[in-house]
């Protein structure tokens, strides 16, 4: 059994004062998927296509205990025990408040509200694996991005009180459920938040009211605070953090440019393209370093091209996309920084581990992916070859048009006038239109049949990503070495 882990200084340590370096990966799309839109949208679709009865049982098996659904498949032994044989120790559970609570009835637990996360969490521990629960979408959205399931680019979370009550009764029903099981490290309590106040008020304000919330019934385990924009920026948080958050670690996502298909240029790990790496990274945590406060890498790492989409170029620029991955591990090996990948499984874009092009699902949605994927459909690492030309007169216009250019910078920063016109005319209009397409592909199956397209996510049927996950156990094992020395 293993004791509740602390933040002491800097450093996480277990209970007997001695480091614990956190090596993992996040869930990701297993409780939150999207694409195209986002969850709540893909399950209304679903259930208008093929019934409620039918897409309760794709997602969720309420009915018949014969049959697994697609959230068990997803994540089940087989996976703990091959994350585990990795020599990695965490894994990052990134949930959806709809999980827990319905909109239409807000502050009332669902009927088996926690059968998910328990499972994780169990199956987790099993294997000597600590879990980081991570409530990635909250009531109204958090940051305007797809992944915080709110259907718009504008962050309402920030805007109505009552959302962020709801966040703060969420967190109080997670902290009394889990405050006894040692395996949870702890509670990344809103993922990359995005208020847009000057002064980042109300994110403070909401830090407050959770820790204020979880403390009386949990001070045993540690809060991750992810920085506000996204992970990016603490400057706003108060002097006092290390006092006024008690067993608090602070989390940035490190994702690099180079990782990704709109990079600059080739990776060539040349001393400047390092340089950046390390520059961008610094500046990340700088706030923290400047105060003795413990920092923890929630999100990072690259993207992979895929042999359908880019043919002959695929093994070139995976290559360079390891090395990216390589040379980033290399900087946090020096701080024995805690970090956590942000995929485990997917279907080819960034997964240590993917569903195979042969599967039911991989065929049955073959040309619908290839199409979304043409359409850069898809805000999470889009190539927008063949549709740019498209978009950049919308881009123009509205430079154009905007005489004062300081107005052209909006919240969030990241948003350029490109990115923030990709966000509401492809991720979200067009996303929108395909929807309905995806759902109606699962039209006319019975229970059997929905099963075998749930199965294909399973361990089983998945292909592994050697070249990530040889670079992930190889640094794992650099870093358990140094730590007995």
């Amino acid at each position: 059994m293993s004791g509740f882990l602390k933040v002491d200084g800097t450093r996480i340590v277990d209970q007997h004062g001695n480091e614990v370096v956190l090596h993992g990966a996040g869930l990701g799309g297993w409780m939150t998927s999207g694409f195209p839109g986002c969850e709540y949208q893909v399950r209304e679709g679903l259930e208008e296509a093929i019934g409620k009865q039918k897409s309760e049982f794709f997602f969720d098996k309420v009915r018949h205990y014969a049959h697994a659904s697609f959230l068990e498949h997803f994540f089940a032994e087989p996976d703990a025990a091959f994350f585990k044989s990795l020599g990695l120790n965490c894994i990052r559970i990134a949930v959806g408040y709809r999980h827990f609570e319905d909109d239409q009835n807000p502050r009332v637990l669902k009927p088996n509200a926690f059968k998910h996360l328990d499972r994780a969490i169990e199956i987790s521990a099993k294997h000597s694996i600590y879990t980081v629960i991570d409530v990635h979408t909250a009531p109204g959205g958090q940051s305007g991005g797809w992944h915080a399931d709110g259907g718009t680019h504008l962050a309402n979370f920030w805007r109505h009180k009552d959302f962020q009550d709801r966040l703060v009764w969420l967190w109080s029903e997670l902290a009394k459920k889990y405050k006894d099981n040692t395996w949870v490290a702890g509670y990344n309590v809103l993922n990359e938040p995005a208020d847009p106040h000057p002064q980042h008020k109300a994110l403070v304000d909401v830090y407050d009211r959770l820790h204020d919330t979880i403390r009386p019934i949990d001070e045993e385990h540690i809060i991750f605070l992810d920085g506000n924009t996204f992970a990016t920026d603490f400057t706003k948080f108060p002097e006092d953090a290390g006092r006024r958050w008690r067993n608090t670690a602070y989390a940035i996502h490190d994702y690099a440019v180079y990782g990704f298909p709109s990079s600059p240029e080739p990776y060539e790990g040349s001393e400047a393209q390092k340089e950046r790496l390390v520059k961008t990274y610094k500046r990340k945590r700088e706030w923290m370093d400047q105060r003795g406060l413990c920092v923890w890498n929630g999100e990072w790492g690259p993207v992979y091209a895929r042999k359908e989409y880019d043919g002959d170029k695929t093994e070139d620029i995976n290559e360079r996309r390891y090395e990216v991955l390589k040379d980033q591990l290399e900087i946090y090996e020096k701080d024995r920084l805690s970090w956590s990948i942000w995929l485990y499984k997917d279907i080819g874009f960034q997964g240590m581990v993917y569903v195979s092009p042969d599967t039911p699902y991989r065929k049955k949605f073959q040309e619908f992916l290839a199409k979304k994927h043409r359409l850069a459909a898809d805000a999470w690492g889009k190539d927008d070859t063949h549709v740019k030309h498209i978009y950049s007169p919308i881009v123009s216009l509205i430079e154009e048009s905007v005489k004062d250019k300081s107005h052209l910078k909006l919240y969030p920063p990241l948003w350029t006038v490109p990115e923030r016109v990709t966000r509401l005319s492809r991720t979200m209009l067009v996303a929108e239109f395909l929807v309905k397409e995806w759902a109606d592909l699962l039209k006319g199956l019975d229970e059997v049949q929905l099963e075998e397209l749930a199965k294909s996510f399973a361990f089983e049927n998945c292909l592994k990503r050697d070249g990530l996950n040889d670079v992930l156990t190889a640094h794992a094992e650099r870093v358990s070495k140094s730590k007995l020395q």
